[in-house]
């Protein structure tokens, strides 16, 4: 199921929002992203908003106001929770009400206008969006898994297993954190360096991943698959994740089960949820070029096909703390597009549960490493590396792996002729020392 387009997403709209009409902004009226919020410096219990230009429209505060009406469980949802997952289990037709009525209340014609409704982004406090219960990362773009592949087997990159199967590990929910913590190099057991023995403390490979992650909305019951047809019901909007990765440690552990501690010291996604109702007019063909195998049953589909594709632009810089010194503002590592990557999130969620694995509102599922053919779409520094095209940054400094002090900051955007671009906001993360320092502070 793809979600049709209706006057939420005409480009013609503006807002009395007077910053959400910014050709250039990421929250446009045609937008509205969700997420939770409270403002800085207070301790009230989190409520849900929605990003219109430099400001947060308050939920909350609407439902008071009785700024909109809709089915009366949405409106509940909308002004007493405190996470998204209560609205994200009422699935897609909720999700749709919802921001039909925001849009409205969003709208120049300024009959509902009402400014004690917004609070500026900058006096928010940005939450984690959901309570995660669960959070799996798979490995879809085949540009990052051939790159990564040809380190460790040159002569056969891609497992055997690739073409057939959305490859995925399940990630650890409790060290999930949203952007603008910091994230502390973690410490391990790190490969022999020339000894017999391996060694234990920090890595010294840390590694961002730039990935796109999926929410589960409604969920699934156990033993039951999801059709791929039906797999985005199921869904209720995306957010950047960065899947921190230590590659000496992983390199170490990762055989046979796969990553563990490498991985689970940290992921950090983006604090807005981009609905897919508002990605409707930015869908696209899947990427799987014509002459490799035809996917299973269970994971073929001409509608998936079609439209199975998102046509998102993804972008990672890095600020090191001696640019910071310097005044000299973030470089972009990498630019690769959502729409090269092999497997469609359709598919992620249709092998996912078709063993009868259940999925619950708030569940986490991103994406892997995207990444793309040309040398500066490269979504990881390891893939740098294996390409050749390792970061020099303007103050001289190189960049195999990060160091404490640096700043990874994840953006994402849409554009399309006829439509508003709308972006995703950033997932901005920097890395202290192993003894939570930094370079600033010593």
């Amino acid at each position: 199921m793809t979600r049709p387009l209706d006057d939420t997403h005409d480009p013609g709209l503006r807002s009395w929002v007077a910053s959400a009409n910014d050709p250039a902004g990421d929250f446009p009226i045609q937008n509205l992203p969700l997420g939770v919020f409270r403002r800085r410096g207070r301790s009230d219990v989190p409520r849900l908003g929605v990003a219109i230009g430099d400001q947060v429209l308050d939920l909350r505060r609407c439902g008071e106001l009785r700024l909109f009406d809709g089915p009366p469980e949405v409106v509940a949802a909308a002004r007493e929770a405190s996470s998204l997952n209560r609205l994200l289990a009422l699935g897609p037709e909720a999700h749709g009400s919802l921001r039909r009525a925001v849009s409205t209340v969003l709208r120049a014609d300024g009959s509902r206008a009402e400014p004690a409704a917004l609070v500026p982004l900058a006096d928010a406090e940005l939450r984690l969006p959901v309570e995660v219960g669960d959070y799996t990362d798979f490995y879809a773009s085949i540009v990052h898994a051939r790159n990564v592949g040809r380190l460790f087997r040159p002569d056969h990159p891609l497992p055997p297993s690739y073409r057939h199967v959305p490859l995925a590990y399940h990630g650890r929910s409790s060290s999930l954190v949203v952007s603008g913590m910091p994230v502390k190099r973690p410490c391990g057991q790190r490969p022999p360096a020339g000894g017999e023995r391996p060694s234990f403390g920090p890595t010294e490979r840390l590694d961002y991943e730039l990935e796109l992650g999926a929410w589960v909305g409604a969920g699934s019951r156990p033993g039951q698959p999801v059709a791929i047809d039906d797999a985005e019901r199921h869904l209720g909007g995306f957010c950047l994740v960065n899947d921190w990765s230590a590659r000496d440690l992983q390199a170490w552990e990762a055989q046979p089960l796969g990553p563990f501690l490498s991985k689970s010291f940290a992921t950090s996604v983006s604090p807005w949820m981009v609905t897919v109702d508002a990605l409707a007019p930015f869908r696209c063909a899947a990427a799987r070029p014509a002459g490799d195998p035809p996917p299973l049953p269970h994971l073929a589909s001409a509608r998936n096909d079609a439209l199975g594709g998102l046509d998102v632009t993804v972008e990672a810089w890095l600020e090191s703390a001696e640019m910071r010194r310097c005044g000299i503002g973030p470089m972009r590592l990498s630019r690769a597009r959502f729409r090269e990557m092999y497997w469609t999130v359709a598919q992620m969620v249709a092998h996912h549960t078709s063993n009868g694995c259940p999925l619950r509102p708030g569940d986490l599922l991103a994406s892997g490493t995207v990444s793309g053919s040309e040398d500066d779409a490269a979504g990881c520094l390891l893939e740098r590396a294996a390409i050749g095209a390792p970061a020099t940054l303007p103050t001289g400094e190189r960049r195999g792996f990060l160091a404490d002090g640096d700043e990874v900051t994840l953006r994402a955007y849409c554009s399309r002729d006829g439509f508003a671009r709308i972006g995703f906001g950033s997932c901005s993360v920097r890395v202290l020392s192993a003894s939570g320092g930094s370079p600033e502070s010593r």
